[in-house]
């Protein structure tokens, strides 16, 4: 019988502080963990690397383009609104505190995760595994789970301040702060950031005195917090209290020894952080030309295009003459206007840019994807079989095939025996690719330039301080922890397999779950 196993998740967590950390002593949970276990280094977040979309290629295993989670805020095309999945307080206040609330809380999971993939707790709950997860952005799991009255959440929806009184799905035990609660406990439910690990550490520690769950998802976000205000290098600080609060979880099974004779463990990040000192105000700038969609308007039709900052990323949306070749060119010199645009990405058919399909992945002959960066374009497809395509052939990292056309210098590239390296932009083309086949991605997508985050709809960016969102390797690298499973596991022939995997991404995280428990 399979161990248990838990996947623990730190926000924002790079690969080098963690390091640091150990080093000074200050997280001695982490460093014995990592001795006993198999670190990758170098694990590749989502496009755009930001915690919604980062948060739902974890758990189900695939990227944007079918799990269809495409930012912090995107303009959501069949119902003509923007949605906002709390950028900032100042964000939040703009689109509407319900409204971003029930986003956030109901319609990331039960309307805007596609229905045709599984999340791991589906899949687990399906197979009769027990499964439990502390406060994280994606649970969606086969049990019903009511509205907690209690608390002050509960008490202004029950005084009728707030209206929020949906059930959702969930693992079969989902702790979500004062909204949702599977069981009495002693933990005291925190929105307030450098309290929430440590609710988190306390629901942890009561599944495991309670020998509730078979996998559990156990998530830390205040590094993310700590790293936006103070910049990554100083996130020393609020990584030492993150593993103290593994320690609390850890300290409810008597230790790190009996804690790993009954359970496996995966501990990841969803993606880094770079230190910001520029604001990218592409709102400001897109309505300088062009008449963009406010929040909340009641008239979208009267919008020319829609403009969806999420962190170090931006989405744009063409409302108006959608297949106006000129209009889209137009708003892509534009934006290379902008200090601190780095690269450019859309589609094109025969040619000329194509409108995006409502659907996912839908392609049609002569489609491509294609990046601009510093005056070089590269346009690409991936290739099916041998024998599609005509133009040179790559393989990348992840073993898949690309049709490449243009100047491979426009994502830092080289070739070598056939094989694309992109180290600036890890899985560049698998990335950008999902991000421009996701139904919600804009027309138009740009990743900034080290140093710049984008302006919010608040008016609000984390500058100075720490910020992600970007293709680039700074934002989008972290660990990846095994203990008991994958390339750890005690199984040799499994272990060899997954060690002899080149490149690690987080949706390769879901398989490794499933794998564990030999549910597919």
């Amino acid at each position: 019988m399979a161990k248990k196993l838990v996947l623990a998740y730190v926000d924002s967590l790079r690969t080098d502080m963690l390091r640091q950390t150990i080093d000074e002593g200050r997280a001695p949970t982490f460093s014995r963990l990592l001795k006993r276990g198999t670190l990758i280094g170098d694990c590749v977040s989502s496009f755009p690397s930001v915690t919604p979309v980062a948060s739902a290629e974890m758990v189900t295993g695939v990227q944007a383009d079918r799990h269809w989670i495409s930012g912090m805020n995107w303009f959501h095309r069949a119902e003509q609104r923007y949605v906002e999945y709390g950028s900032s307080l100042e964000a939040t206040r703009a689109f509407g505190l319900f409204r971003s609330l029930h986003d956030l809380v109901y319609n990331m999971n039960l309307s805007h995760l596609s229905p045709s993939v599984e999340t791991v707790f589906e899949t687990l709950d399906d197979a009769d595994v027990r499964t439990a997860s502390t406060p994280f952005l994606i649970y969606r799991g086969r049990h019903r789970h009511e509205v907690n009255l209690e608390g002050i959440t509960g008490r202004a929806i029950e005084a009728g301040l707030l209206k929020f009184d949906y059930g959702t799905w969930g693992p079969r035990e989902l702790f979500y702060g004062d909204l949702y609660t599977s069981m009495e406990t002693k933990c005291k439910p925190s929105s307030i950031p450098g309290k929430r690990d440590m609710y988190s550490a306390c629901c942890g520690a009561e599944l495991i005195s309670r020998d509730a769950f078979d996998f559990m998802l156990l998530a830390f976000p205040d590094n993310d917090n700590y790293s936006h205000r103070h910049g990554p290098l100083a996130s020393v600080r609020s990584i030492e209290r993150a593993d103290y609060c593994m320690a609390e979880v850890i300290r409810a099974a008597g230790g790190v020894e009996p804690f790993l004779s009954d359970h496996a463990l995966i501990l990841l990040a969803d993606h880094a952080h770079t230190a910001v000192e520029d604001t990218y105000d592409v709102i400001e700038w897109m309505s300088r030309k062009w008449k963009v969609l406010p929040p909340s308007s009641e008239e979208p039709e009267e919008a020319e295009v829609a403009v969806s900052p999420t962190s170090r990323a931006a989405h744009i949306y063409l409302l108006a003459e959608q297949d106006n070749p000129v209009r889209h060119r137009r708003i892509r010199e534009h934006l290379f206007g902008l200090d601190g645009t780095e690269l450019v990405a859309w589609t094109e058919r025969d040619g000329e840019p194509v409108a995006r399909s409502t659907r996912p992945g839908h392609l049609e002959p002569g489609d491509v994807a294609v990046v601009e960066r510093a005056g070089r374009r590269l346009d690409f497809f991936p290739l099916e079989t041998e024998t599609e395509g005509g133009r040179e052939t790559v393989i990348d990292r992840r073993g898949r095939r690309w049709s490449v056309s243009g100047n491979i210098e426009a994502l830092g590239a080289s070739v070598e025996d056939g094989e694309i390296s992109m180290p600036d932009y890890p899985d560049g083309l698998g990335r950008l690719w999902s991000a421009l086949m996701s139904p919600h991605g804009g027309d138009i997508i740009v990743s900034a330039a080290l140093g710049y985050e984008c302006v919010d709809w608040g008016g609000a960016a984390h500058v100075p301080g720490g910020s992600h969102g970007s293709l680039r390797k700074e934002d989008s690298e972290g660990p990846l922890l095994f203990v008991g499973c994958g390339p750890d596991s005690p199984d040799e022939e499994t272990a060899a397999r997954h060690r002899a995997r080149p490149q690690w991404g987080l949706q390769d995280v879901a398989p490794i779950i499933r794998e564990h428990f030999a549910v597919s």
